[in-house]
């Protein structure tokens, strides 16, 4: 079909391997040949594909290095779209052929990187395909032809690929349509290819849109078609019914509690132990804003199983954090969690801690324990996962912060029960709707988003160091303030800062989330700025630091001494994100706080605000005021709705990182979906996808779809929907 030349590249550059591919490569925009791009708000450093005039075009020489005797030849043209002036440049043997083209008055198409040049936007030797329109065509229907723009890369312009396009388009007729009939008329759309034709050859921009809303709802439909597949085959996997006692261990655990829980807590519960009760797995996703009380809800559920004869398992991400679940759980349980021994409750159970830097002795009572059953619920990081681990009788599995976990961790667990256990998936990064929807669409979602009586506002605030550097003086004396009432404070840095041996590397340090930066230093670090901090700003206070590489029992006895108020400020990485719960601290001081993500500022500010008093969190940024970065930051500053910021999260990221995993596999990857914009279609294909599949699970009748889904769901996507 294409030359192999062609072929390689699509292949290589853009994913693009079969002609099927291709045909649902869309494109990017359209342009009027008649109404051009607007060449004044061209992106930076971006590859652009522009359509304009030349104005002039002028043939300099120069001396140079190469052609000392003034021999260099440099070609200035200029071209316009009459809102804007562009320049582009061709240098040395490559002035000759544009040269003799690009005359004024002629119209082209411009391919290439925008870069800055004398203060003007320039275009240094773009490609370019000159515009000669068919004598037959008149004026008229020249100017009013839409010539779609293609995602392309440097090795391959958008006319190449919509010539490519033009020789396969003929092959649209034998696409195979994967709407079933019925659903395809009933909601008016077109036929599939006759949606192809009109998304790469329209004559109208309402081609565009009929093309478009026929082509989402397959991506939307197809997707949904998947994961309502994977539901019912959950739903037809054997479990055991978990109900709880009404005079057991859940019940001796409610009349403990020193407080009430909430209306959300109470409906959530409730929607868990309805399907604990069933024979078949629970497969649910509790997602809670920070400090919701998510742990509250989960051990619940955890007595629950423990009350009806089975064993339950926490999984926590990292070390730091399953000490502290298993600190906070054995707490909130008193006797009841001291199963066996003297002075144990009567229907007390055994909680054990299992991570992977435990002693030989203590590892070998604790998976004893599990073996027996002595220990009905056991919490522990992927340490859990390993084969040597035994459980009695695994009845439910709760996985804490579900995007630090991976897919092949959950299903290595689920394979430990007799049966597959019940699984409760928690997480405290809000996720909008739609991507529940989308990427966690095998599991039944609820939300909690009611704070617990007594949680305390948090009040954020944007501290721009480089314009105004006495608000970041400021911002200490206020860290000495809340010390001096007697609080604690955070102070979160991007890097740990003992990786820089090497003085070549260290200048090479990425800053992790703004391309919008002009300043190119490395990232601060956690040990620089608590030496700075101890000896300056922060002199006489109690400062100790916290990160990753550190040894397992050296952070657990930081986090300890800062838990137990003996220390004043724990400068930190962003090892402290998930899970940290310390009532007493009331303020926290993100420094670069613009190389954070934005949900990953919303989790970190969750760990001040925790007890009674009012939390405060400073963003530090030496952004300039109008940069992305800098609205981002008031935007997180403005708001403590975190499913309001995570929309904003993922408008900035697009969805592609959002989906992660659930969208690995080129092929799969949505192309005409906004899963934010599109909420009401993914809604719609969610409710026919569950219909369809109740009626003809294996899709018998509608071998379109099964085709569909097939390369939608190529062999690492399969397995990542089979592992969900």
């Amino acid at each position: 079909m294409l030359g192999p030349p062609t072929a390689k590249v699509m292949a290589e550059h853009l994913g693009l391997h079969t002609v099927g591919d291709l045909l649902h490569h869309y494109p990017r925009r359209y342009e009027e040949r008649g109404q051009l791009t607007h060449l004044a708000d061209l992106p930076m450093d971006e590859h652009v594909t522009v359509v304009a005039q030349v104005a002039d075009a002028r043939l300099h020489t120069f001396a140079s290095a190469k052609a000392p005797r003034g021999k260099g030849q440099r070609l200035e043209v200029t071209i316009t779209d009459g809102s804007g002036r562009l320049q582009l440049v061709f240098f040395g043997s490559g002035v000759h052929k544009p040269h003799k083209e690009l005359l004024p008055g002629t119209r082209a198409m411009f391919a290439g990187k925008v870069s800055v040049f004398n203060r003007r936007l320039q275009l240094a030797h773009p490609a370019y395909e000159l515009l000669r329109g068919d004598p037959e065509e008149s004026v008229e229907t020249w100017a009013g032809a839409l010539i779609p723009l293609y995602p392309a890369t440097a090795k391959l312009e958008s006319w190449k690929i919509g010539k490519a396009l033009q020789t396969v388009l003929p092959h649209a007729r034998d696409a195979v349509d994967p709407l079933p009939g019925p659903l395809r008329e009933g909601r008016g759309l077109l036929p599939l290819p006759e949606a192809l034709l009109k998304i790469h050859r329209p004559h109208t921009r309402a081609d565009v849109e009929e093309a478009r809303a026929r082509l989402k709802w397959d991506e939307a439909f197809v997707l949904q078609v998947a994961l309502a597949r994977r539901r019912h085959a959950d739903a037809l996997l054997p479990a055991v019914a978990r109900r709880p006692r009404p005079d057991g261990l859940l019940a001796a655990f409610d009349d403990r509690l020193p407080f009430t829980l909430t209306d959300g807590q109470r409906k959530v519960s409730e929607e868990i132990f309805d399907d604990l009760a069933t024979e078949h797995p629970m497969h649910r996703l509790l997602q809670g804003e920070v400090g919701s009380g998510k742990t509250l809800v989960a051990l619940r559920a955890m007595l629950a199983v423990v009350d009806a004869g089975g064993q339950a398992a926490m999984l926590a991400p990292t070390e730091v954090l399953a000490q502290q679940h298993h600190r906070s759980i054995t707490e909130m349980m008193g006797e009841l969690a001291e199963g066996g021994m003297l002075g144990g409750a009567e229907n007390a159970t055994k909680v054990v801690l299992l991570t992977g830097s435990m002693g030989a002795a203590a590892r070998r009572h604790a998976l004893l324990d599990l073996a027996t059953g002595e220990a009905g619920l056991v919490i522990g990081t992927h340490a859990l996962i390993e084969d040597k681990v035994r459980f009695h009788d695994l009845g439910l599995v709760v996985v804490d912060e579900q995007h630090r976990f991976g897919v092949e961790q959950r299903d290595a667990l689920r394979g430990k029960g007799k049966q597959p256990p019940h699984l409760l998936v928690m997480t405290a990064t809000p996720i909008p709707r739609t991507v529940a929807m989308t990427v966690f669409g095998d599991l039944e979602t609820s939300v909690l988003d009611q704070l617990p009586a007594g949680r305390s506002p948090i009040a954020s605030h944007v501290v721009p160091a480089a314009d105004k550097p006495h608000f970041l003086a400021r911002a200490w004396e206020r860290v000495r303030e809340e010390v001096g009432n007697g609080h604690q404070a955070y102070v979160v840095c991007p890097r740990i800062g003992d990786e820089e041996d090497d003085p070549k590397k260290a200048g090479k340090a990425k800053p992790a989330s703004c391309a919008d930066d002009a300043e190119k230093r490395p990232p601060l670090a956690v040990l620089d700025v608590a030496a700075h901090l101890a000896a300056g700003p922060l002199s006489g206070l109690r400062v100790e630091v916290l990160h990753g590489r550190m040894q397992p029992d050296d952070k657990d006895a930081v986090m300890r001494r800062f838990a137990a108020g003996e220390t004043d400020v724990l400068v930190a990485t962003t090892v402290i994100e998930v899970g940290v719960n310390v009532p007493n601290a009331t303020a926290m001081v993100i420094m670069d706080a613009d190389r954070f993500g934005v949900s990953q500022l919303h989790q970190l500010r969750g760990r001040v605000g925790r007890g009674s008093a009012p939390g405060l969190c400073l963003l530090v940024t030496e952004m300039p005021e109008a940069s992305p970065a800098r609205q981002r930051l008031g935007a997180v500053a403005g708001t403590l709705d975190g499913f309001e910021l995570s929309r904003l999260d993922l408008e900035q990221r697009r969805e592609g990182d959002v989906l992660g995993q659930a969208q690995s596999g080129t092929r799969s990857s949505l192309r005409m979906l906004a899963v934010i914009d599109d909420e009401e279609v993914i809604a719609e294909a969610r409710e026919e996808a569950t219909a369809l599949v109740a009626a003809d699970p294996g899709l018998e009748r509608l071998p379109g779809l099964r085709t569909a889904l097939a390369a939608l769901l190529d062999d690492e996507r399969e397995q990542y929907l089979e592992k969900g």
